[in-house]
């Protein structure tokens, strides 16, 4: 699976950063999310409980992060067990750009998944991975707008945004914690 968006964020560029490195700013906004914690220097353990379709399990798994240009762009590789449920692994490269009105977020994944999940269908999994993007965006532009309330500009969606495979189109919207996070979600698929 590809996925690839991007987003604008009403925040700068560092404090975007910074709440995409923040393990309990991820765990906030990631629903389902009940552990992430630093493993190691840029690398995080992560635990989350997914439902997709008939299949619901608990996932954890690593996250690693590399080739990091702080705080422009990095490199984001994990991978994820689920038991039964299966398995899934991959990386997301996650590019953030200061701009007149905030930070725009891009970020481009590539990812695959094994095991009963993997047998539900790409549309049934594009679906859910959209859909947790979709929430964890709005999360993480609460949570932002919490930290930081004098910044009340809307966060506006930049054009762009799709899935290849199946034929699936995503609507545009931001990864404000960035791909990081998006690919955090879509690891937690796995």
């Amino acid at each position: 699976m590809e996925m690839q968006g991007n987003r604008l964020l009403a925040i700068t560029q560092q404090q975007a950063w910074d709440a995409l490195n923040d393990p309990e700013v991820l765990k906030t906004c990631i629903a389902g999310c009940d552990k992430v914690e630093r493993s190691g220097e840029n690398q995080f353990t992560v635990g989350v409980a997914i439902k997709i379709g008939p299949v619901s399990a608990k996932f954890s798994g690593k996250i690693a992060l590399a080739d990091m240009a702080p705080p422009h762009s990095y490199t984001l590789s994990f991978e994820g067990q689920g038991g039964p449920a299966g398995f899934g692994k991959g990386s997301a490269k996650v590019q953030l750009t200061p701009t007149a009105a905030g930070t725009d977020l891009s970020y481009s994944v590539q990812a695959s998944v094994g095991g009963k999940i993997a047998q539900l269908g790409q549309r049934l999994i594009d679906g859910v991975a959209k859909s947790m993007a979709e929430d964890f965006f709005k999360r993480f532009d609460q949570e932002m707008q919490r930290q930081y309330p004098a910044t009340d500009a809307p966060v506006m969606p930049v054009p762009q945004s799709g899935v290849s495979g199946g034929g699936f189109n995503l609507p545009t919207w931001v990864w404000v914690a960035g791909a990081v996070l998006l690919a955090l979600v879509i690891w937690r698929l796995r």
